[in-house]
């Protein structure tokens, strides 16, 4: 598609919008001609930059080929002064026009080149200041050589310049050598998932040079290993200094062992939780499985609310989140059919016994202690702790109260003789919420002695979401 036509269309798209309406208009485009039209957007200045450069480099080689041809004809007609050489003034000066024209020239053609391939002008700056660099430094060499002196200068880099070159090129040198190893040794090559853990870098090899490799970045923008686009150069002196690991190793079979962790309850039907992993890993990873002969299995293990199921199955090292994601949905879809597998919430026990709760909760409605007692602010120092809870419940249980605050208050029973309270449910939920610093607990406190209140087992449903 022509530049003139995608303007020409988003013209009359715009001229059909409303003037209160109007805003940018975007085009739904294939690749190539979404890369076309940013080449037409920017055509303006990149045009006009391109221009100004070509019409001053065409002034460059014309001033300096002519001030040449002058210098030359002036040394043949009016010879000038000799200088330590043997060489005349002006035929130096013509010789370093002539290396300034040269160079000029060798821009120009560049140039040219880079406006009919449409390469981004920043990229014809980079290669011209090398062309000028090298030009320059052939000026000084002509000037040194007409004087007399090239050969003390070339005396005296080789006595101080050696120790600098070398050590400048150390790391050149490095890189130059394993990119040799690399390629006699091919512990990896395009295509293959590598890490560095040390910079905790994990990427997918698109080209090794002979300084770097080129990485696309997996993960980084995204909280899964997942190529994102993004190219990352890694020089490779990096690879004498760092541990690689290569996800593929075995090039001829790219495939790794993933792992999926689903958590059930204790009166789930263990053989059919498994069946229902298994099969959607199966579905899945067939034609992985056809090609590895690996079939997906389970291992599990206790903790306090439930089983973990480990559904293990070998998938391809670039389709793992995809493959994870697919799994994952198929789990998720047989479990909301089958009532003999549920999924265990810590500090809940399960998804469907909450959802019980919040049904009872909500048709028995408020006890009398909430109708008679208000609920109110204490000072967490008039409170007495109790028991210190195991670490890891009260960090988990502060993280919840942190998202969805305090959905149920502690209950406190007052310590006249002291001027304290003690807390008669939910230790577990004072010592989440000082965890998160707070100085004051929403708490119902109950009248009278001798009241007791039983603290509820993990497995039983509350209408909090978070253990007391």
């Amino acid at each position: 598609m022509l530049c003139g036509e995608l303007d020409a269309a988003q013209t009359v798209i715009k001229g059909s919008l409303s003037e209160a309406a109007r805003g940018p208009v975007y085009l739904s485009l294939p690749v190539n001609e979404r890369v076309e039209k940013s080449y037409c957007r920017e055509s303006g200045p990149w045009s006009f930059d391109m221009k100004r450069h070509k019409t001053m480099l065409l002034f460059l080689v014309g001033i300096f080929l002519l001030a040449a041809g002058c210098l030359w004809i002036a040394d043949f007609l009016l010879p000038g002064p000799v200088i330590g050489s043997g060489m005349s003034l002006l035929r130096l000066l013509g010789i370093v026009a002539i290396v300034l024209g040269l160079t000029a020239l060798v821009s120009l053609a560049t140039h040219e080149h880079f406006a009919r391939k449409r390469k981004p002008i920043a990229e014809w700056r980079m290669v011209n200041r090398l062309y000028w660099l090298v030009g320059i430094l052939a000026c000084f060499a002509v000037i040194f050589y007409g004087l007399g002196i090239l050969s003390k200068v070339s005396t005296l880099l080789s006595l101080f310049g050696g120790m600098v070159i070398g050590w400048s090129l150390q790391q050149p040198l490095s890189g130059l050598v394993a990119w040799v190893l690399i390629n006699l040794r091919r512990p990896f090559r395009p295509g293959d998932r590598v890490q560095f853990p040390k910079i905790e870098l994990t990427g997918d090899v698109k080209n090794i040079g002979a300084m770097y490799m080129e990485l696309n970045e997996v993960g980084g923008t995204i909280g899964s290993e997942e190529a994102v686009g993004r190219s990352v150069f890694i020089p490779n002196a990096m690879l004498f200094d760092h541990v690689v690991i290569n996800y593929a190793s075995a090039h001829e079979a790219p495939y790794i062992l993933d792992e999926l962790v689903v958590r059930i309850t204790y009166d789930s039907k263990w053989d059919v939780a498994e069946r229902i992993l298994i099969d959607a890993a199966r579905q899945v990873t067939k034609d992985v499985i056809e090609a590895t002969s690996t079939e997906p299995y389970i291992r599990s293990e206790l903790y306090d609310y439930g089983v973990y199921m480990q559904l293990r199955y070998q998938t391809r090292v670039v389709d793992r989140a995809k493959t994870s994601y697919k799994i994952t949905k198929l789990i998720f879809e047989e479990l909301q059919r089958n009532p003999l597998v549920d999924v265990a919430i810590p500090y809940v026990y399960s998804n469907r016994a909450s959802q019980q709760e919040r049904t009872r909760d909500d048709r028995r409605g408020p006890t009398h202690e909430e109708l008679d007692q208000n609920v109110r602010k204490i000072d967490a120092l008039l409170i007495e702790q109790g028991p210190l809870m195991d670490t890891y419940d009260v960090e988990q249980l502060a993280r919840s109260i942190e998202m969805l605050g305090l959905l149920r208050p502690i209950v406190l029973k007052e310590n006249p003789d002291f001027g304290k309270y003690e807390i008669l449910s939910g230790k577990l939920r004072f010592q989440a919420c000082r965890k998160l610093g707070w100085k004051a607990i929403p708490a119902l406190v109950l009248a009278g002695s001798g009241y007791k209140i039983e603290e509820k087992a993990p497995h039983q449903p509350e209408a909090h979401p978070v253990k007391s």
